[in-house]
Formats: C-alpha cells, sequence, structure tokens
C-alpha cells in the first residue's frame, strides 16, 4: 500500500475512502504502541483518533521526501501523547496540593528554607541583567515551562533562534552568578 499516496489523495481532494484506508490501518497500530507507552486503553484510543484526525486536516502538509508516510502519522501521536503526558503533569502540578506552592516543608530545616530563598532572588537578579531578548526565553522556557516550539511561535522567531537565546542566557547567568558568588 501506498501511503503517501493516500495522504496525497486526502490532502488533494478530501479523498474519504483514502482516510478510511488511513484510519483502519495506523488506529489500531497507534493504539497499540500508546498502550506499550503506558498510556490507559481510553488514552490510547483517543489518541490514535486524535492523530488521525490531524492526519485529516495537515494531509497538505505531508511531504513525502523528508519523512515516510508512517513515520510522520507516528510521529503526530508521539507527539500527541507528550502533550497530553505534559498537561497532566501540569494539571496535578496545580491542583494536587491545596498548600501555597511556596509553603516551606515543615521537615526542612530554617538554613535550607533560608538558602533556597536566596538563591532564587539571586537568579531572579541574575535574570533582570540579561537582555530583554534572552529574559524573555528563560522566563517562557524555564518559568512557563512552554516547549521551544511553542516559545518560537509565540514569539514569531525561528526555533534555532530561541534555542542559541536560551543558551547564550545559560551561559551569561552562569557567568552573573559566578561574578555574585
Amino acid at each position: 500500500m501506498d501511503w503517501a499516496d493516500l495522504i496525497g489523495r486526502v490532502a488533494s481532494t478530501g479523498d474519504r475512502e483514502a482516510f478510511k484506508r488511513l484510519f483502519e490501518h495506523f488506529a489500531p497500530r497507534i493504539k497499540g504502541l500508546m498502550l506499550r507507552a503506558g498510556c490507559s486503553a481510553d488514552e490510547a484510543e483517543e489518541i490514535a483518533q486524535s492523530a488521525l484526525i490531524a492526519v485529516w486536516r495537515k494531509a497538505s502538509q505531508f511531504d513525502p521526501a523528508t519523512a515516510g508516510a508512517a513515520a510522520w502519522i507516528f510521529t503526530i501521536a508521539r507527539n500527541l501523547r507528550i502533550d497530553m503526558f505534559r498537561r497532566r503533569a501540569r494539571a496535578n502540578r496545580l491542583g494536587g496540593t491545596s498548600e501555597l506552592p511556596d509553603t516551606p516543608d515543615p521537615a526542612e530545616s530554617a538554613d535550607v528554607v533560608i538558602s533556597r530563598v536566596q538563591d532564587a532572588a539571586r537568579i531572579a537578579s541574575a535574570i533582570t541583567r540579561l537582555s530583554a531578548e534572552q529574559s524573555m526565553v528563560v522566563r517562557l522556557s524555564f518559568i512557563e515551562e512552554k516547549p521551544h516550539p511553542d516559545i518560537a511561535s509565540l514569539l514569531g522567531i525561528p526555533l534555532g533562534t530561541v534555542k542559541s537565546r536560551i543558551r547564550l542566557a545559560m551561559n551569561r547567568l552562569r557567568d552573573i552568578l559566578d561574578e555574585q558568588a
């Protein structure tokens, strides 16, 4: 079966029969892969369906010269699984505790708590000494925990520029913190 041809037919004419063949072949395989990756049956089913909906919507973006059809489809599914786990982790962090997040652990000694607060203040102060561009990518990446592609999209800059700015900012932060030590 020429999966790339089927994707091309979906992209060019919205061919439902071609999509049906893609769905019948890939949905069970994606579901099986997601189950082996640690997803529940419902999660695996949801990811399989979402991945194939994305194939329908993004078929025109498929380039057989850069990736095989199966690799492209499984990459979509893998990215959906990663997004799902990130959302779950974020929800657990936000909703998992009724305490304020900065409340010190009563088991920690006062010295540890004071040291942590001082470290946070030093880092915050060092971030203010970065350029506006570097400060922005550091905040988005490490404080807001946004993935690099999302930062690139949000700021309207290439992904490589985001990574360069983060690397340069981390080097500059290290230098600033070494000066303060």
